[in-house]
């Protein structure tokens, strides 16, 4: 890998952000993040996010807005201490047995069996009729709307309408606390969020995140995606937690593997020459990624112990390091993840 001052020298590359939603395994793409906005060559043009890749993207942009990539830095790292902070008072907490077999996963926490038999029998409206949501509060205090509005790093994050089934794309400008909550918005936890006249849910059903904004209102080429939940696993599914699981992890990974196959093709037929058709062309993709994230059930990511949120962080500044330490020559000149293969797969 080059060293700092051969960084420090190199050319600017600007690149867009695509960052996946899943609960507390956000604080992974926070490790990635962090470690990006050290290199001082790497600006970030834009940043599409859904969930927890919706509050990552609102807080780092709301922090460039203050001091650029420090001022994202510091942001992001504050926004995820006060989550952990309010998850101390969560009755969600892992159970003596968790603990004794430095297991992460709620799987045995009596507050989450109780509350995954209630959703799966009550509605948020019958639980929680006052729409009370722990995030709210967080969002108050760490995230200025207008900085946001006036940021130089374009935002786009997804939300599903409940009415259409379709998913819709909130800008700068648009973005409020109520369009984030709405972005991460689980249907069996939380009420449906109003925004406009209309209701919503998680983007992730519609775009988990969505990557057309950004080839189509970037100037940036390279695309960067942060992928959270596992696309393959190697085991078979047996228990009703693992099936569950695994229904999730495809449902909320197969509205980016469509649009990646859609850009795939796109980008073999578009004409490299002028207009929208060489935006497709010239487009450059590449994926950070770690397997370790499989690890996990789906239950963690209702755990945001600050041990767990500090090793998913550092984890994500690993796989960062490693990508930079592969591919940072790579930017702005070539993609390293080839999306030519999902059409294979069709």
């Amino acid at each position: 890998m080059a060293s700092s001052t051969e960084r420090t020298a190199r050319e600017p590359v600007h690149i867009d952000l695509a960052l996946q939603g899943g609960g507390s395994h956000g604080a992974y793409t926070w490790g990635v993040l962090d470690r990006l906005l050290e290199e001082p060559w790497l600006t970030v043009e834009a940043v599409s996010g859904t969930s927890a890749g919706a509050m990552n993207a609102a807080v780092l942009a709301d922090g460039w807005t203050r001091n650029g990539a420090a001022g994202a830095r510091q942001a992001l790292d504050e926004y995820w201490r006060k989550v952990s902070r309010a998850a101390m008072f969560s009755p969600l907490q892992r159970s003596p047995m968790d603990r004794m077999l430095g297991r992460w996963t709620l799987d045995t926490s009596p507050a989450y069996m109780a509350m995954d038999l209630m959703t799966r029998m009550l509605s948020p409206y019958d639980v929680n009729p006052l729409g009370l949501n722990p995030l709210n509060r967080i969002l108050a205090s760490s995230v200025d709307f207008d900085g946001i509005a006036n940021s130089p790093v374009k935002v786009f994050i997804t939300a599903t309408n409940v009415r259409t089934g379709r998913g819709r794309i909130f800008r700068n400008k648009e973005i409020t606390a109520d369009v984030l909550l709405a972005s991460a918005c689980l249907p069996t936890m939380f009420q449906a969020i109003e925004i406009d006249g209309e209701y919503y849910w998680d983007g992730g059903f519609t775009g988990n995140p969505t990557i057309t904004p950004l080839v189509r209102e970037s100037d940036a080429r390279d695309v960067l995606l942060v992928q959270i939940n596992p696309r393959e696993r190697v085991e078979l599914p047996r228990t009703a937690g693992e099936i569950l699981n695994r229904l999730n992890e495809i449902s909320f990974n197969s509205p980016l593997m469509k649009e990646l196959r859609m850009i795939a093709l796109l980008r073999q037929v578009a004409d490299p020459g002028q207009g929208e058709g060489a935006r497709w062309a010239d487009m450059l993709t590449h994926s950070i990624w770690t397997t370790k994230l499989s690890e996990f059930g789906a239950s963690s990511k209702l755990n945001a112990e600050w041990d767990f949120i500090s090793m998913l962080k550092e984890e994500g500044r690993r796989s960062a390091d490693a990508f930079l330490a592969a591919h940072a020559a790579d930017l702005g000149v070539r993609s390293t993840s080839d999306l030519d293969v999902l059409l294979a797969e069709c």
